[in-house]
């Protein structure tokens, strides 16, 4: 295998297992992940919220953790990097109004280089105009967005994930399993025992 060089869009009440579980997992399997949020530099943190399914017609929300980023938002080059991870979250819903995200979203969807999204991130998928005609899944209450934006929802299980071409989307943290292992397989990444 490769190592690739990731990007991973963070923002603060980026949802905690989403963030987390992704940005340990693909570096386990050697590659090398630096998760900016704008704004903010090496070494600052985004705060993280803990999203939960229990019973409600929503889910519930609670404090995460404080999740130290690794690179700063001012120096990357999207073209440097080989894949994107938008976690979801409630920072998608602020960051899709930050021309400099939607930039970065944009070039690796025209660049056809590997996206991974999950849950809200499909918010910034559709502010970018880059899904129309895609199947595309998210957190329910997201799918709106997504047909409004040109794609097909993918109205799938949540612990259960879509690829479409080199984009890989999942409609929550349960899914962890399945978006990861797609993930993995459009970065041609093979893991051998």
């Amino acid at each position: 295998m490769s190592a690739k060089k990731l990007l991973l869009l963070a923002g603060d009440y980026v949802e905690d297992y989403e963030i987390m579980v992704p940005f340990q997992a693909l570096q386990a399997v050697g590659h090398t992940v630096h998760a900016v949020c704008p704004g903010k530099a090496t070494g600052d943190y985004v705060m993280t919220a803990v999203h939960d399914f229990e019973g409600a017609q929503t889910y519930s929300e609670k404090p995460g953790h404080r999740f130290v980023l690794n690179a700063s938002f001012a120096d990357i080059k999207p073209a440097d990097y080989d894949g994107l991870v938008i976690p979801g979250g409630r920072a998608p819903e602020y960051m899709r109004t930050m021309p400099g995200v939607i930039a970065i979203v944009q070039h690796f969807i025209q660049a056809d280089k590997p996206v991974a999204a999950i849950c809200h991130g499909a918010q910034l998928l559709a502010a970018a105009g880059v899904i129309r005609g895609k199947r595309v899944s998210a957190y329910p209450a997201c799918a709106a967005e997504v047909e409004l934006a040109g794609a097909s929802y993918a109205d799938i299980p949540v612990d259960q994930a879509v690829t479409d071409g080199k984009l890989v989307t999942a409609p929550a943290w349960p899914a962890h399993p399945a978006w990861i292992a797609q993930f993995l397989a459009v970065l041609g990444t093979r893991i051998t025992y």
